[in-house]
Order: C-alpha cells, then structure tokens, then sequence
C-alpha cells in the first residue's frame, strides 16, 4: 500500500522480524501436529494431594483463592506447574540481567562490527531497543529453540515426565534425597515467584518513575 511504500526504514525492519519470528514460532508449533507413532500412556494418577506438591509452603501455604489446582484433571495441574516452573526461571534470569546491565557490567568485545557491548548502555529497556535486528531475531530463535526440544522430549511433562530442559551434569540431583529434592523445588519456586514480582516491578518502575514505591524515581533504572 502506498502506506507501506512511504513507511520509514526502523518500520520495515520492525515489519521483518515481526514476520521472521512468527515463521519461526509457526515452525517450532507445527510439531504439536505431528502424528505420534504409538500411543503415549496416560499420566498416572497423583500419589500426593495439591497441598503437598513442592511450592506450598509457609508463610503462605496453598494460595489458590481461585481453585485453578483443581479445576482440571492432572494434566492440567502438570501444565500449570509447568508453566510455573518456566516463567521463574525466565525471570530469575531477566532479574539478574536487569540488575548487572544496571550496575554498568558488560560483556568484553563487541556485539557486532563497529558496537560494543558498553555502547548499548546501563538502561536495560534502552539497551533492547539498541540491539540490531540481527541480534534480537537470534534471541528470539534461541528462545524458541528452547520451547521447542523441552517440548518433544518424551514422556511429555503432562504425561508425568521431568520438566524444563535437564542440566545436570555432574548427576547432584540424581544423588538427592527425596527430601533435599522437595527443598531445592521449594527454593526455586519461592526464588522464581519473587523474581516474577521483581522484574514487573523494575520495568514498571521504569516506564512509569514512582510507580513503585519500593524502588524510588531517584534510582535510576
């Protein structure tokens, strides 16, 4: 349209990674469609109540004021815990990221030819928006890559398989007892619902300055 013809430079490229990242979103989906060879079983049915799954625990205990635990069978309750799991750990990361970009840390070198790390600046928003096109387009892949191989492993986390891409190495929870795996899931949890809080707070923080009151409009973010 004449209105896309006259569009400026950062618009077009905004319009082409649009469309490189949904064509690669719509690849990593399309396995959701594969046809499965053999049957999967079914999850087996929960040993434990919801009370005494890992992340109930004090000063709060079960907070379910809408019944979400139960509003489904289990496999509805593996996807919540899922979900759960994945987005404490996507923001126990952008958390620890916000704060060292904040504090003026870089990475050495060079981004890419001409742009180093330092260039993109101590804002964390505005070193985003710094990022060439090429750069966000292979997070985003990165990301998706991720999605997809946590995704296809089988049994499938609904089926009542681990979930999340395992990283263990040196086989420490392997070696764990029951009761020091419970633990560690506690702590993750409890460390990822905070950072959930945290990471919403410093980007409304800085979007909106004194917004929250926690984090005063002096502090630079």
């Amino acid at each position: 349209s004449p209105c896309l013809r006259s569009a400026s430079g950062p618009y077009v490229t905004y319009i082409t990674m649009l469309r490189l990242v949904t064509l690669a979103l719509a690849l990593v989906g399309a396995s959701a469609f594969t046809p499965v060879s053999k049957p999967v079983a079914r999850v087996a049915p929960m040993q434990v109540a919801v009370e005494d799954m890992a992340g109930v625990q004090n000063p709060v205990g079960l907070f379910d004021p809408m019944g979400l635990a139960t509003s489904g069978n289990d496999e509805t309750l593996l996807w919540f815990r899922a979900a759960e799991l994945k987005h404490s750990r996507v923001t126990m990361l952008a958390t620890a990221g916000w704060l060292v970009n904040s504090a003026g840390v870089f990475f050495p070198g060079d981004l890419t030819h001409g742009t180093k790390f330092s260039d993109l600046g101590s804002k964390p928003l505005e070193a985003w928006a710094a990022v060439p096109f090429a750069g966000k387009f292979q997070i985003l892949l990165f990301a998706g890559c991720v999605e997809f191989f946590s995704e296809v492993k089988k049994p499938h986390y609904m089926k009542g398989g681990p979930m999340g891409l395992q990283c263990d190495p040196l086989g420490i929870y392997e070696n764990m007892t029951p009761e020091m795996r419970k633990t560690r899931m506690n702590r993750e949890l409890a460390n990822g619902r905070l950072a959930m809080i945290g990471i919403m707070s410093f980007i409304a923080a800085a979007k909106v300055p004194g917004s929250v009151p926690a984090i005063p409009a002096a502090f630079d973010i």
